[in-house]
Formats: structure tokens, sequence, C-alpha cells
């Protein structure tokens, strides 16, 4: 299952309280977290070049979260 798809299977279609409304935010960041993984895994089995992500001062840092963070998290800032 995808980070959306189980979030729609998830979400309060229209939040009345709060606790619904908390509820939906923290739906969003399991999925959010969930997309992080899916994207990880998938570059770590497809990408030829991994290496090009390996971090030699940190070698148990997975090659999957540093592409993600070098790629996804200079989107967030």
């Amino acid at each position: 299952m995808t980070a959306v798809e189980w979030l729609l299977e998830n979400l309060n279609s229209e939040p009345y309280s709060e606790e619904e409304f908390n509820y939906n935010r923290d739906c969003w960041d399991k999925a959010l977290e969930m997309e992080k993984e899916q994207i990880e895994i998938a570059f770590f089995k497809g990408d030829l070049f991994a290496e090009d992500y390996f971090d030699a001062d940190n070698p148990t840092k997975d090659v999957g979260e540093n592409y993600y963070n070098e790629t996804f998290k200079k989107q967030e800032q």
C-alpha cells in the first residue's frame, strides 16, 4: 500500500472536531513518513549510483535516507 492510498483510507473526510482534526494531522504525518521510507527503499533498490550518496563519515547511515534528505528536504525549507 502506498502512503497516499493509506492516507485516503484513514482521513476523516470532514473533520468536525478538534479531535478529528488532530487525527487527520497525525495521519498526514504518518503518510509523510511512509512516503519517505518508500522513496528511500525505491532509491536503494533501483539506483546503480547509490554509492554517490554513501556517507563515509557515517557509514551506518542509509544511502536511501541520504538521497531523500538531499533531494526532498531542500524543497521543504
